[in-house]
């Protein structure tokens, strides 16, 4: 898989990248990321890549221009599957989403920074918009590093185990059942006997009562799914 990050501020996305499942993934050649600064494809003489919106309001708007240069650059190499951008008004995050969004080969993912990119960008250039949740944050790159984490885990290989990912919550709209390690007894908080039993369909079952134990409790919407 292959993911290009355009991105205004791109120093805010090396560090993730460089550690745990994420690093050992592009090591392995499981995915391939490439960090685009968006400052490299302007056109104005000043380096500029956001002005004033049209209209008048506060805050700055990054500039169409840059931004379709870099996208028609990168599409001059290869198809992409899907054009992404990160915004508080796109489609929740779902794990449904990212086991799609996993089975792609090439994506883009658009940072916005500011009040946001010009729509025209989004009507003509965008495939999909996602959200991570019900708030707004300064940019868009913490939400494009959370859509990186939750698909690179699911490519084959990531993942030392990659039956980890079949018990993740939200895989089948129950949350996952709680998890236990040593110490069995920790001042006087024990572990379920049953895990300790040795007897896989008993623990089964008992995952799976708990799962739907902790999704009644906690998530009951998704059990309406």
């Amino acid at each position: 898989m292959r993911i290009d990050i355009i991105s205004a501020l791109p120093h805010l996305l090396d560090g993730p990248f460089k550690t745990s499942i994420l690093a050992k993934a592009i090591e392995k050649k499981i995915v391939d990321i490439y960090i685009h600064d968006l400052r490299k494809f302007t056109i104005n003489n000043k380096n500029q890549i956001d002005d004033y919106v049209y209209g008048g309001g506060g805050g700055m708007v990054l500039m169409i221009e840059p931004i379709v240069k870099c996208i028609e650059n990168l599409k001059k190499d290869r198809e992409y599957d899907s054009v992404i951008f990160m915004s508080p008004d796109g489609e929740k995050l779902t794990q449904s989403n990212c086991n799609r969004i996993s089975q792609y080969k090439n994506i883009i993912i658009l940072c916005g920074r500011y009040e946001g990119v010009d729509q025209r960008v989004r009507d003509i250039f965008v495939n999909e918009e996602i959200s991570i949740g019900d708030y707004v944050l300064t940019g868009g790159e913490l939400p494009a590093l959370v859509l990186c984490d939750s698909i690179i885990r699911l490519l084959p290989g990531s993942m030392s185990n990659s039956s980890c990912a079949l018990s993740d919550s939200f895989q089948d709209n129950q949350l996952a059942p709680p998890v236990y390690t040593r110490p069995a007894d920790f001042r006087g908080e024990k572990v379920p006997e049953v895990l300790l039993s040795g007897d896989y369909h008993k623990i089964n079952k008992w995952r799976e009562e708990q799962s739907y134990k902790r999704t009644k409790n906690k998530r009951p919407d998704l059990l309406k799914k």
